[in-house]
């Protein structure tokens, strides 16, 4: 089954005195690859600034923009209509550990294998991921991976921020869906397998009503190597289907924020992030 929707993302900031310039680069706009097909996206600001779009170097569309004229606010909104799928099979073939710790594995994604920014090391979280990959084939892993941290860590919103590791939300034992996906690629990549962070947005609803528009989720979940990138959203222990849009992927967090800036003038504060879906087909 396809759905086609659409999405409006909205991120605003107010300053204490004016901005005189500004210089930002946005990633809100949907990939097109695999099961999903972008079929049309704009960016736009408040104040109006000419923007440009290049790809980074994890794929991601980035939209770049920067601001000379004095302002207050700045309000950043993405529009766009996506075509997703039905979650593809678990791929039948998935490679063993030992294919896993091959060079040639290792060499081409030794990126999503070792610890980042957000996803390091801890001896405890490397003596689970050992446990699990003894008792469990890399095709079973991400499933108990998700149940492991889903264990472990209770969804509670504002306990923790972007900058939280995946270490310190576990310790916490609460945070957000960032801290699900984070601390599921630190199992994921202690075990041997080449993990992603992915980042996007979230329908809430398996049986939306076509036309109705309701409050969506900026979202993120994980992506495993089986021979195959294969996605699983730990947070709500599904596969990734139709109800998932992918915006950008990287090592964590870090490398897909959906705004990042730096300006000149007086101290920001956030106006909010809203996003809306609408299911049209």
């Amino acid at each position: 089954m396809t759905w086609r929707i659409r999405i409006e993302h909205s991120t605003g900031y107010r300053y204490a005195s004016p901005v005189l310039s500004s210089y930002n680069e946005v990633r809100i706009v949907p990939q097109t690859a695999g099961t999903q097909l972008t079929l049309e996206a704009t960016v736009g600001t408040e104040p109006a600034a000419t923007t440009y779009r290049y790809w980074d170097y994890w794929g991601t569309q980035v939209t770049a923009f920067d601001l000379h004229t004095p302002h207050t606010e700045l309000v950043v909104t993405g529009r766009s209509t996506v075509q997703t799928a039905t979650a593809p099979e678990r791929p039948r073939d998935a490679p063993t550990w030992a294919q896993l710790g091959a060079e040639p594995v290792a060499d081409e994604f030794i990126e999503f294998l070792r610890p980042s920014a957000s996803t390091g090391e801890d001896p405890e979280l490397v003596a689970a991921a050992r446990d699990l990959a003894a008792r469990l084939g890399p095709r079973d892993l991400l499933p108990a991976v998700s149940d492991w941290v889903r264990e472990r860590l209770t969804y509670r919103p504002g306990t923790t921020g972007v900058h939280t590791s995946a270490v310190e939300a576990w310790h916490k034992g609460e945070g957000v869906c960032q801290d699900f996906a984070h601390l599921a690629l630190v199992l994921m990549r202690a075990a041997g397998m080449p993990g992603r962070y992915v980042s996007g947005y979230l329908h809430p609803s398996a049986q939306a009503e076509v036309g109705e528009t309701v409050e969506g989720q900026s979202h993120a979940w994980v992506e495993g190597w089986l021979g195959e990138w294969w996605g699983f959203d730990p947070t709500n222990a599904v596969p990734v289907g139709e109800q998932h849009v992918v915006v950008a992927r990287g090592r964590d967090y870090n490398d897909v924020p959906p705004v990042r800036g730096v300006f000149s003038g007086g101290q920001s504060t956030s106006l909010g992030v809203t996003v809306a879906v609408t299911r049209l087909a």
